[in-house]
């Protein structure tokens, strides 16, 4: 957290990270050119692959655009899957399928909310080639998304879609660990698309809005859910928890107690119930999906959409298009 405070402002103490980032871009850069020149095995699925991914550490809004993915895709008659690193889950083996009765906990808590959100095949393990692999074997798919994903180039992909945090951008645009680039700007421009999620876009980017749906019970509730205008506490453990914080506010909600997690971060039900008793609690999506089991009838979870240009979509359909009647020809 206190990196991260360093690289969204000017502060001179970051420049004494300026040699391990130096490092950094020097393994990175050998890391990339072996896999162009094919020093390092790179798989290549028979269907097309679609990488949604960013530059920065930190939540971008990656998920929600993976989801409007798979809704957009299924409206287009495709049928997709999505493969996933499954960061936070640890399993006892892999590749997993992540089923309606997997927990979070072993598979991640963004493969587990795609899967419950588009009830689309979603495969995690730690090789996507594995994850896509098992996803073919067993799913009639005909495009795989990858979430996240950018920098894993063992991984070949026909699409890339990389999502930036339009307030904050790219912080000091230094690399890690000086800033929070995990690649230089210049591979903005290697990529099919640049979606800005809020702000301003720059020329050339895709305008992204992440709009709120209606709230939902995380476990099982006879009660109202709360209304703009009520006190409410939320916590939030994503990648940037105070864009979570505005959107509530945004809604109206009166914020008493804000507490931010990390990401990924478990879920201890008992801790929150001891944290928080006297208001209801609102929570991500991605939250939720890690304590749904003995929780409180006043809990809260906020569900959002990525809303995005039709443009896009009839973009990705065309060059999908493209590559099916190339390999028929």
């Amino acid at each position: 957290m206190m990196l991260t405070a360093l690289w969204y402002r000017k502060n001179i103490l970051v420049w004494c990270l300026w040699p391990i980032s130096i490092l950094y871009r020097l393994v990175s850069a050998v890391r990339r050119l072996a896999y162009r020149r094919g020093w390092l095995p790179v798989y290549r699925a028979p269907v097309p692959v679609i990488v949604v991914g960013n530059l920065t550490v930190g939540g971008n809004g990656k998920t929600p655009v993976v989801i409007w993915l798979v809704e957009q895709l299924r409206q287009a008659g495709f049928r997709p899957g999505v493969v996933s690193r499954g960061y936070g889950g640890k399993s006892p083996s892999y590749p997993l399928r992540v089923e309606s009765t997997t927990a979070a906990s072993a598979c991640g808590d963004e493969p587990k909310l795609i899967a419950n959100r588009c009830g689309c095949p979603v495969v995690v393990a730690p090789r996507r080639s594995d994850a896509i692999s098992c996803l073919l074997a067993a799913e009639s798919v005909d495009v795989v998304i990858s979430d996240d994903g950018l920098q894993h180039y063992a991984m070949a992909r026909d699409i890339e879609l990389i999502v930036i945090d339009g307030e904050r951008r790219f912080g000091n645009e230094h690399l890690l660990p000086m800033g929070p680039l995990r690649e230089s700007l210049w591979r903005l421009h290697s990529a099919t698309a640049v979606l800005c999620n809020g702000g301003v876009p720059q020329p050339g980017e895709y305008a992204m809005a992440l709009e709120a749906n209606m709230l939902c019970a995380v476990g099982v509730s006879d009660l109202a859910p709360p209304q703009p205008g009520d006190k409410v506490d939320a916590m939030a453990g994503i990648g940037h928890p105070p864009r979570f914080f505005t959107t509530l506010r945004q809604l109206g909600f009166q914020l008493q107690q804000t507490v931010a997690f990390a990401d990924h971060q478990a879920c201890d039900v008992q801790a929150l119930r001891q944290r928080f008793t006297q208001y209801p609690l609102l929570m991500t999506e991605k939250d939720a999906v890690k304590c749904r089991h003995d929780v409180p009838k006043n809990w809260w979870y906020l569900p959002v959409s990525a809303r995005l240009p039709d443009e896009l979509i009839h973009r990705i359909i065309g060059k999908l298009k493209e590559q099916e009647n190339g390999a028929r020809s």
